[in-house]
């Protein structure tokens, strides 16, 4: 594996509020983070706002702002958001910043002048709402945007347009010479069948019908259109074009960099085709990996405000706590899929996973050790039981899945296999009867071993917990008598329970009521 990371979420469009489906790509990006940070491995993680456009023109007028007090406001709500789910990002890029617009008029000029963009009239149908051209075949006898099934209408006007086919080939051979590139694979055949094989288009990259954006510096009466202004925060974050591009150097150019996006797959064709595409004229690297996560739905469907079935991460933070929601988001769909939020999984998934078995597990195993050993935990004797060795031989093999899969970004398969050596560990406890080992005088040193192993697996679920459940996991360590938590090297040598002092135990996480917690959730939905 390379020796750094980079990691990114999309950069999020400030027209409203953010909700669940947005807090999902950011809680798992940050998963990602953490984990990596655990390793030791070196982390920079981007998130921020795509801040110009026509929707977000006509959404301020609406609301009698100017744009960038509309947007400021937003962000506000935002940056709000991310601190109470505990996003650790390095660094928040507003597209507004001079720091960014002043380099994407510099990559602006540079492709102008090398031949890559030109001048010419468009006219095709446009979608408002996604800030999208599309062909008369697209939007169908209806006139609805592919994406969104909202109208679109005709629009003409000059703009500049960048030379994509100039480089479809080059694009192909990279998918070819890179297969992980695009994840999951269905994503990279969708984006050959349906927008290379068929010949791409030339793509609009400029507007003259809106003024809120990036100025062309050789032709004012031009914006730079949105893609070409809101994919390049990816290395303008990082100081490129400047004098200060030191992270830029270390975490782009530098080969031993892990490069990865992730990105919902509504927004795939945008950073699979029109991204690598402009990097490649730009003579500079391109990412490892672009992972195109599902989308997190509800019952009837996509999340829409218009829909009236938006669901607030706020209200569910400040009812249930920021770790449940994040452990949902994390354990419920498989990273890579469409999933569906309801509060019945909700509830099932926190009292189950984390009251069940880990809380209970830990509970448990604290209450014995206080018991039976007044709080300090015994170094292990020898195993003594097959049970002994079924348990130590799966935390071992939990640690190298969990690492192999993690490093894969199979987030959600690598979360299951921790699961499983809790559930082990919860049953574990029922066939080596450590009550019934604590009347036998002769059997101490084989309660001692069990109580060692039943710690060796909290400290280590916790660990690997620890990247999602934020405010748990401290708590959890405090009840183990650890006050340094192991990196992921340390935990991988488990030589850190020998000397632990346990404090009183404490229940993690409360037993939530089904029938009450479900009508409280579906009072959380945004309604029209």
């Amino acid at each position: 594996m390379k020796n750094k990371f980079y990691i990114t979420t999309p950069i999020y469009y400030p027209s409203a509020k953010l909700h669940i489906g947005h807090a999902y790509s950011t809680t798992v990006t940050d998963v990602l983070a953490r984990y990596k940070r655990l390793k030791g491995v070196p982390t920079y993680f981007l998130t921020g706002t795509d801040e110009h456009g026509q929707k977000i023109q006509e959404t301020a007028e609406k609301n009698s702002k100017t744009p960038q007090v509309f947007v400021d406001d937003i962000v506000v709500g935002i940056k709000d958001l991310w601190a109470k789910m505990h996003i650790s990002y390095d660094d928040f890029i507003r597209t507004t910043e001079p720091r960014h617009e002043q380099r994407v008029q510099d990559i602006f000029s540079q492709l102008l002048k090398q031949g890559d963009i030109y001048l010419s009239k468009y006219a095709g149908w446009y979608c408002t709402y996604c800030e999208s051209f599309w062909t008369e075949t697209q939007v169908g006898e209806q006139h609805l945007c592919p994406d969104c099934q909202r109208p679109v209408h005709l629009e003409e006007e000059d703009a500049y347009f960048f030379r994509m086919s100039k480089y479809a080939d080059r694009l192909v051979e990279y998918y070819e010479k890179n297969p992980l590139f695009i994840t999951p694979e269905s994503r990279k055949n969708e984006m050959l069948n349906t927008f290379i094989k068929p010949g791409l288009e030339d793509l609009c990259v400029s507007r003259t019908s809106f003024t809120w954006g990036v100025q062309v510096k050789e032709d004012p009466r031009h914006v730079v259109y949105v893609w070409l202004d809101a994919l390049t925060n990816y290395i303008t974050a990082l100081g490129y074009g400047t004098k200060e591009d030191e992270k830029y150097q270390s975490f782009w150019v530098d080969p031993e960099s892990e490069i990865v996006h992730i990105v919902g797959s509504d927004i795939t064709r945008f950073h699979v085709i029109y991204w690598p595409i402009f990097l490649m004229a730009l003579g500079l690297r391109l990412p490892d990996r672009v992972v195109a996560h599902g989308l997190l739905m509800m019952k009837d469907g996509k999340m829409s405000k218009s829909k009236g079935n938006v669901i607030d991460p706020l209200p569910i933070i400040e009812k249930y706590g920021v770790d449940t929601l994040r452990y949902y988001i994390v354990r419920e769909t498989i990273f890579g899929s469409d999933g569906q939020f309801t509060p019945e999984q909700f509830i099932e998934r926190t009292n189950i996973d984390l009251v069940n078995d880990y809380g209970n597990l830990l509970n448990r195993t604290l209450n014995m050790v206080k018991k039976y050993f007044n709080g300090a935990v015994p170094s292990k004797v020898s195993n003594y039981t097959e049970f002994d060795d079924q348990l130590v031989g799966l935390l071992e093999v939990t640690l190298s899945q969990f690492e192999n899969l993690m490093d894969q970004l199979k987030v959600t398969e690598a979360y299951m296999v921790v699961n499983q050596l809790v559930s082990r560990a919860n049953k574990y406890i029922d066939e080596s009867q450590p009550w019934v080992l604590a009347k036998d005088p002769e059997k101490k040193a084989q309660l001692e071993t069990v109580m060692h192993h039943l710690i060796d697996v909290l400290v280590t679920a916790t660990t690997l917990y620890s990247p999602i459940l934020v405010e748990t996991a401290p708590k959890a360590y405090y009840q183990l008598g650890i006050t340094n938590p192991p990196s992921f090297y340390v935990l991988k040598k488990r030589d850190y329970v020998d000397g632990l002092l346990n404090q009183s135990p404490q229940p993690l996480f409360p037993r939530l009521d089904p029938t009450l917690e479900i009508s409280n959730i579906q009072s959380m939905i945004v309604k029209k």
